[in-house]
This record gives C-alpha cells, structure tokens and sequence, in this order.
C-alpha cells in the first residue's frame, strides 16, 4: 500500500503544491487546513505515515500541533515547513521532536528525499523498537496483526489464557503464526520478559529427544562429553513452546508427562529430578485424536496438553489482513536489505488477494521478502510474484488437463507425470532410489509443505527430515518458503 501524507498548512496554494509533489512520486495525500484539523486527523486512526506541518499558521501553530502530536503518537515522522528559516525556529522545532525542517519554498526533489529519508529511519526504529520487544520476550497481542474477524476470537482466548498459567494448545496449519501467538500469550502473562524457549519438536532426531528436552549428565551416553541442561532448564520461569507435538516420540511423552504433573524432569543419567517452573505451550497441525487412535499419541498426555486450546485461522480465512501484513513485511525486509520499496500496486495487491496461500503467513513473508529483492521500482508489481505466477499458471494448467505437469527445469524438478519402475536396460530400479523420487515428487507436489508430504507419504515428520539428510535432498528455493 502507498504511503499516506498528511499536509497540516493553512495557504492553500501550498497546500496543493506539496499534495502534488508527493502525488507524483506515488504517496497519497490527506489535508488540513489549521493546525487543530491536523493534529486531530494526525490522531483519527486513518492512515497517516508521515506529516508535513507549516510551523506558523493563525491560532494553534505549528509548534502547538507538533507537541499535540509527539505527546500521542512519538514515533510518528513529523517534517516542519515555514517560510523564516532562522536558526532558532529549526533548533526549537528540532528540539520538540521534528524529523527535517525545510524552509519554503522547498523543491520537490528536496522534499520527496527528506519524506523519504524520514519514512526509511521510521521503518529502521521500529524494526529495532520490534526485535528488542521480541528479544526481550515482550510482544503482546497489540503487536500483532490480527484486525480480520476470524482473528477476534484468537486474540479473545489468548488474552484470557495469558491471565492464568493454564496449558494452551494451538491448533492450526504450518505457518499460520502459531508462534507469534504464544508468544504474546507470554508478552501479555506475568512471565512476560522471562526466558521464552522454542523446540520444534518434528525436528529433533530421534535418538537426542529426550536429552535435547530434559537434558543429560556428563558421560551418559557415548559422546556426551559435557553437562547439558536442557529446553526445559533453559526455560525455567519463563515458557516453553513445543511446536508440532504431535511429533514427539512415545520416549518422550512419558517423561513429558511427568514434567507436566510433577514439575520435575530426570535429565538422562543422573541420579535424581530436577524441579523446573515452567509454563507450557504447545502447538500442533494434526489431529492429535486420530493420532491417539492410531497409538502415535498418549491419551493421557493429550489431555494435559489440551487443557486451553485455541484454533488459529489459515490465511485465506483472514484474507482482510494480507494488505496490512504485507506492509509490515515490506517495512521489515526496508530494513533488513537496505530498499525503499513504497508499497504494493494495485495489481499486485489484488493478485495477493487473490491467492489461497496454502503455506499461510509464512508463505507469504517469504513471497514478499523475494518480491523486494526482485522490484526495481518503488511499489512491488505482479511481475515481482513469480512464484505466485508459476503457481496460478501451474493450477489453471491442472484445471484444464487431468495430468500433473512437471515444475520448471529451472528448479530441478523431477518428471512428475511417472516415476519408473525400470531403469534403462529394463532392471528393476533400487528401493532406495524409488523411494528417493517418491519423496522429491510428494514435497514438489505439496509445495514443499514438510506436515502435508509426511501426512500423504504415511511417516512422521522427523522421519521425513531424517530421509532428506539421507538422500541429500533439498527442496527448491521457490517451495522451500513455503516450508512448514
């Protein structure tokens, strides 16, 4: 989205100057006429991401508008113009929190780099002001972006699980921003600024889970060489997140169990518990009942876990936030690659919106931290979208023949209409090799979405990662962003 202006001065031919200067470079523009009128649009809640105040205009001045502004909104960019350009009049305004002072008239491209210079520093602080919240593990829901309806309810339940110590369980799709909601359960508790420690249970290998979870002594077991605390010691007095339970090991479930009951943990090889005061979040894309029935998941367990559960909606259920994410993403990738990118265009904005994104909101911070890289102009375009082109295209291709197409050679896809059976003199292949292409075909076939491959492939997640070390296999850069 464009980045909005509002023009605070009360000379309408200025006024209409400097809407068209900023016009033209692609901002949109908001007006006032006094400095009361500006000062309460500035605070209306509309869009407003930068304001252009004339310092001296007739009853409540420019000096007046801008403490009304600084005492509400500080971090909001504020660039003062007035014809006297004498020295005290900058150092006053400087010293009431102005970003640039400009002395009028002001040419546009002198203008349009003191607007821009001003909107990249804006985004800077807050990209800092974001990771020393998150570092200090202070997020709440009020930084999240979570406006559409279907959102409402997630943000309801979480605040009333953040005023207890109850177990949460979030269900939800890969990269729904699971998370980022446990974390503002714990930014919203009075755990909040205490350690905050993530396991992505699906990832762990088999045969370290338990030491990787509680923890093991020196000489436990062949190569454990040093004392390792543990996740769970890591997140004394704070919280842990345990991301895909589902994954976890019938091992470790017990002793996850235990925890849970107990407030203790026997780390591998000593010789009594350990009492920890931990808090317990957890999340999950699977159905954890038809896991029980299956014997992959402890009955017990479950209940323990699912005490407060709380369902997060995929993307596509809360399309009203795309235009908002994808500014906060844009302000945030601003920052990390050094561009200015202005927003998104129409086009593209309606092709976003358009889309179903089946990896969520993960899927589409990546889409737009790849679009940002790509653009070579000031707003993202369609044509910075390629993968979302290839995937339309590749879906308006299955719609209109029964057979799937082969991805792009580019990304080294393998032949998905077969998988041969026979090699080239007519020898049954090797299992492993067969095996080999049905994995690369089912992560190629399912966008790289690690839960749904597993799921269709009939093994854990942790099986699947495991396979992927074995066979030296990767996932193409295109579908590894829409990894779960």
């Amino acid at each position: 989205m464009a980045k909005t202006i509002l023009i605070i001065d009360d000379d309408p031919t200025q006024r209409r100057l400097l809407q068209a200067a900023i016009e033209r470079h692609g901002f949109h523009a908001r007006l006032a006429s006094d400095g009361q009128t500006g000062v309460e649009a500035a605070l209306s809640g509309l869009p407003c991401d930068l304001v252009l105040l004339d310092l001296v205009m007739p009853g409540f001045s420019g000096m007046e508008a801008l403490a009304a502004i600084r005492a509400q909104k500080p971090a909001l960019p504020v660039i003062v113009l007035t014809a006297h350009g004498g020295l005290d009049s900058v150092v006053a305004a400087m010293q009431a929190g102005a970003n640039d002072f400009l002395v009028k008239p002001a040419s546009p491209e002198r203008l349009i780099v003191s607007v821009r210079n001003a909107l990249k520093v804006n985004e800077l602080t807050g990209e800092v002001s974001r990771l020393k919240k998150k570092a200090a593990n202070e997020i709440t829901f009020a930084d999240l972006i979570a406006t559409a309806p279907a959102m409402r309810n997630v943000v309801r339940m979480g605040k009333r699980a953040a005023a207890s110590s109850i177990p949460v369980l979030i269900l939800g799709e890969s990269g729904v921003g699971k998370e980022m909601i446990a974390r503002a359960i714990q930014g919203e508790s009075d755990r909040a600024g205490r350690p905050f420690v993530t396991v992505n249970c699906g990832a762990l290998p088999e045969n370290l889970v338990e030491s990787i979870l509680f923890g093991h002594e020196k000489g436990a077991f062949t190569g454990a060489v040093d004392r390792h605390a543990g996740k769970f010691v890591e997140a004394n007095g704070g919280t842990l997140f345990l991301d895909e339970v589902g994954e976890l090991p019938p091992e470790a479930q017990v002793k996850l169990l235990r925890a849970l009951q107990e407030g203790e943990i026997d780390p591998v090889g000593a010789r009594r518990p350990v009492r920890v005061d931990v808090r317990i979040v957890s999340a999950t894309n699977k159905d954890l009942s038809q896991a029980i029935t299956t014997g992959a998941f402890r009955e017990d367990l479950y209940y323990r876990l699912n005490v407060f559960p709380i369902e997060a909606p995929p993307l596509r259920a809360r399309k009203e936030d795309i235009p908002a994410l994808v500014e906060h993403f844009i302000k945030r990738f601003n920052a990390e690659e050094g561009r200015q990118i202005l927003g998104t265009s129409s086009a593209a904005m309606t092709m976003l919106l358009s889309f179903d994104w089946p990896g969520n909101v993960r899927q589409l911070e990546n889409a737009v931290f790849r679009a940002v890289v790509l653009c070579d102009g000031e707003h993202l375009q369609p044509e910075d979208f390629p993968q979302l082109l290839h995937l339309r295209a590749a879906d308006m291709g299955a719609n209109s023949a029964p057979a799937l197409t082969a991805p792009s050679p580019a990304h080294g896809g393998i032949d998905l209409t077969r998988i041969a059976a026979l090699d080239a003199q007519g020898h049954v292949r090797r299992l492993q090799d067969l095996e080999r292409d049905i994995i690369q075909l089912a992560l190629e076939t399912y966008h790289g979405q690690m839960s749904e491959a597993a799921r269709r492939l009939g093994i854990g997640r942790s099986t699947l990662y495991r396979k992927l070390r074995e066979y030296d296999l990767d996932v193409w850069l295109d579908e590894r962003s829409l990894a779960s």
